[in-house]
């Protein structure tokens, strides 16, 4: 399993999929509206994370009447466990190594 670029899109979806819940499952297009951003930049993204075992998806299964089933994303424990020590290492960088408001 390889490390994921984290570009701004890359890290918009990985937010995406860390909001999404049993209740409010994380969609191709729930995706793209949740991370302001079109289906060519997310699925071509989704597909790398999969490659790369962070996220597992699995079609809709149930009545979808007047369109076709929704294929629902979840990020696999391991990818649950990288992405937040990606975007924790990304804030640290940013943000002079955690010590923002942290006081002396």
């Amino acid at each position: 399993m390889t490390n994921i670029r984290l570009t701004k899109p890359t890290i918009a979806v990985l937010e995406a999929l860390l909001s999404a819940t049993s209740d409010k499952p994380a969609w191709g297009l729930s995706i793209c509206r949740d991370a302001d951003l079109g289906p060519g930049t997310v699925y071509p993204i989704l597909d790398r994370l999969a490659e790369r075992g962070w996220v597992d998806s699995h079609e809709e299964s149930g009545p979808h009447p007047g369109r076709p089933p929704r294929r629902f994303y979840e990020l696999t424990g391991t990818g649950r466990q990288k992405t937040v020590e990606a975007l924790e290492s990304r804030r640290m960088r940013r943000f002079g190594l955690g010590l923002a408001g942290g006081g002396a």
